[in-house]
């Protein structure tokens, strides 16, 4: 970086000095951790020497939060796939049910959403349409910060609820489906190869959350890809043009993400693995009644935290199955 022609290529220059600077957090945490253990040491060293109440409850609360930077620590590591740094882009669709679906979906968006807070990630609603009568009928969100999408990875996949449904006069249980697709955001370094005579473009009127009008013209933009019939749409953005650049970025994700599934179902097929990415295949249940209970169905990671869970409370469950994905790859 000291170089005098290290802003020649400014592209490079910044790809260096991100590496960079992802190189120094890692050990950064690193030391803050060891610093942490250090005082552990010391103060255990005294309360042996002269026990002192005060002294033990300071000790209880420093060890309590060296264990969250620990695992904060340890699931830091187990992201070392090619893409897990990147940003994330989010998509949920409900499944068929009408208003209790669409309704799930706007709490699955709630949900990753207070997730990202959490983390102090930035999250940008690239696309949202907004149900019938409540909740939404499909959302497309990017969710911006390092490691965005090695943590999201886990939460591709059809979320099941089973809940007491507000919407039913006679109060019956209801069971609800959605499904969440994740995809990381690709930088100018992949590429992935579009011809512009498989595209249709569609414009129309941006609306935002809850349907409220946000834009009198038609800025707001739809491209099909049709040999595959995915579709990437964009309403973000003031401009017609950002729009489209932002919709072309997202069809390349899905674009690319569609390759990656066809190449692991070839590779599962030749050692013999069934892979089951079916709609019947949720991946986790949220159960409101007649008990409360989360459950992921692939690591059986479970919590009777509900609330805690749908107010963005998901690294026991991103933890699980980290650890969980290693130990497929890698078995003993």
């Amino acid at each position: 970086m000291a170089e005098s022609d290290f802003w020649n290529d400014s592209v490079e220059a910044q790809a260096l000095i991100d590496q960079n600077n992802i190189l120094k957090e890692k050990y950064d945490n690193f030391e803050r951790l060891q610093k942490h253990v250090e005082n552990l040491e010391v103060t255990l060293e005294l309360l042996e020497s002269e026990p002192d109440a005060e002294m033990q409850a300071d000790l209880e609360a420093e060890i309590e939060e060296t264990n969250k930077l620990l695992r904060d620590y340890r699931l830091g590591l187990l992201l070392n796939g090619p893409y897990d740094a990147n940003n994330a882009i989010l998509e949920i669709h409900p499944g068929a049910g009408g208003t209790e679906s669409q309704d799930w979906g706007s709490m699955l968006f709630r949900m990753y959403t207070r997730w990202a807070e959490q983390h102090k990630f930035k999250v940008q609603v690239e696309d949202y349409q907004p149900g019938d009568v409540a909740g939404i009928n499909s959302v497309t969100i990017r969710i911006i910060g390092h490691n965005v999408y090695g943590y999201l990875r886990s939460e591709k996949g059809v979320h099941r609820l089973v809940r007491l449904s507000p919407f039913d006069s006679a109060g019956r249980r209801h069971t609800s489906f959605a499904s969440v697709d994740v995809m990381p955001e690709l930088d100018e370094s992949v590429e992935v190869n579009i011809n512009p005579d498989d595209l249709r473009v569609d414009v129309y009127r941006s609306s935002g959350a809850g349907g409220q009008h946000i834009n009198k013209t038609s800025s707001a933009v739809r491209i099909t890809h049709l040999p595959t019939g995915i579709v990437a749409a964009s309403q973000a953005e003031r401009s017609q043009l950002q729009n489209r650049a932002t919709a072309m970025s997202m069809l390349k994700a899905k674009l690319f993400e569609l390759e990656e599934e066809k190449k692991a179902q070839e590779k599962a097929a030749l050692e013999g693995i069934q892979l089951d990415i079916g709609w019947g295949s949720q991946i986790r249940s949220y159960v409101f009644h007649p008990y409360s209970m989360v459950k992921d169905h692939r690591t059986n990671f479970e919590t009777a935290n509900v609330q805690g869970v749908m107010d963005g409370d998901l690294d026991g469950f991103i933890n699980a199955y980290l650890q969980w994905k290693l130990q497929q790859e890698n078995p003993q």
